[in-house]
């Protein structure tokens, strides 16, 4: 073989390899933006249930400081979180159905 017929039987092979690279490159860009996305809805998830339960334990806490300690006041707390999760539950469902 001559040697300009091995450059171009390298140039073509070298070519498509970084081709493929490229493209599988995208894929996996595009899967983790994905993912991305998936974890920043699940941390302002969790940002937004730690505002709720932050402000039931300081009404929990302002109870108990005026009234006392009193098993109604725990009650009241998870009764709370209860009908919370509840009712996010169903307008996440809701939302899922407009979609």
């Amino acid at each position: 073989m001559n040697e300009f017929l091995k450059m171009d039987i390298f140039f073509v092979v070298a070519t498509v390899v970084v081709v493929l690279l490229g493209v599988f490159s995208l894929v996996a860009m595009y899967y983790i933006i994905r993912i991305l996305k998936n974890v920043d809805h699940v941390s302002q998830s969790v940002s937004e249930e730690s505002d709720h339960i932050k402000v039931d334990v300081n009404i929990l806490r302002t109870k108990i400081r005026d009234e006392g300690m009193r098993l109604q006041h725990l009650l009241d707390l998870f009764g709370g979180m209860k009908t919370r999760h509840h009712s996010r539950k169903a307008r996440d469902k809701k939302d899922k159905e407009s979609q």
